[in-house]
């Protein structure tokens, strides 16, 4: 999910993660939001400073989580979740406070019912695949492959792989037993050169579909044969993708053409509106 990593008040974006089963938000990116400063960091060491003399609480609440930085790096980063961060708000004086309560409020609820029913969260997704102009046929594909994606990063954890570069080498070696491509070369062959650009946002109906297959194979061998190593699991990942290989290249000769296409599946004037997953 894109939206998992950043949110938007009032144009002003904060970032945010999941932990411990909740949100927690940049306290930096809140302050900010709140106060236009123009060095937020500096705005909150300063708070932060004020508050520990004082002998306040408030700063307990925060933790120091992984966040992705504008350089695309990840630096350990003050977190609070949203009650920590209701008190933390209290002591910035803003007249923006109240309705960035009141927005902070409705973010956490949002999340808690998707967990507590996942159609909402299908729901919200294809709306935003439907302004962007996905035909419903195609939308259907695409969140069927999201949750096939899910069960197979869940796989992989209690295979114990659990990092993103893990993943990300896993699902190259899938991608290019697959198509002959990795998912980089894949996008490049697209056209797709923004960081935030999802290839599966940009593939056509048949290129979705031989992504669910090879993905979908792989989790059912894992599931069978519990690969206890990271080497094990990548020998698996080849696997899979190499089911949807074949089954991509008896595709093309009885299409006469290839399914690997550096087409996009909107126009390029849609291209700037991303997804994750």
């Amino acid at each position: 999910m894109p939206q998992n990593k950043i949110v938007v008040f009032e144009s002003k974006k904060i970032r945010r993660i999941w932990h411990d089963e909740e949100w927690y938000f940049s306290v930096v990116d809140v302050c900010g939001a709140l106060t236009d400063s123009p060095d937020a960091g500096a705005y909150w060491r300063k708070l932060k400073q004020r508050l520990n003399n004082e002998g306040s609480q408030v700063v307990t609440f925060c933790h120091g989580l992984k966040l992705e930085a504008s350089d695309g790096k990840k630096y350990i980063t003050d977190c609070a979740n949203t009650k920590g961060m209701f008190r933390i708000i209290q002591s910035i004086p803003s007249p923006k406070a109240e309705p960035f309560k009141l927005w902070l409020a409705q973010v956490g609820y949002d999340r808690i019912q998707e967990i507590e029913n996942p159609e909402l969260a299908q729901e919200r997704m294809k709306e935003l695949y439907e302004l962007k102009g996905y035909p419903k046929d195609w939308i259907d594909k695409r969140l069927r492959g999201i949750a096939i994606r899910q069960n197979l990063t869940d796989e992989w954890k209690e295979r114990g792989v659990d990092s993103e570069r893990d993943f990300a080498i896993l699902t190259a070696e899938i991608s290019k037993a697959t198509f002959g491509l990795t998912p980089t070369e894949y996008k490049e062959l697209k056209g797709l050169t923004k960081k935030n650009q999802n290839l599966r946002d940009h593939m056509t109906d048949l290129e979705l579909i031989f992504t669910m297959l090879g993905e979908k194979v792989t989790t059912e061998i894992s599931k069978k044969e519990k690969p206890d190593t990271f080497d094990k699991n990548k020998k698996v990942a080849k696997r899979g993708g190499r089911v949807a290989g074949t089954a991509r290249k008896e595709t093309e000769k009885e299409l006469g053409q290839s399914i690997v296409t550096g087409e996009n599946f909107l126009p390029e004037q849609t291209n700037s509106g991303e997804k994750n997953n």
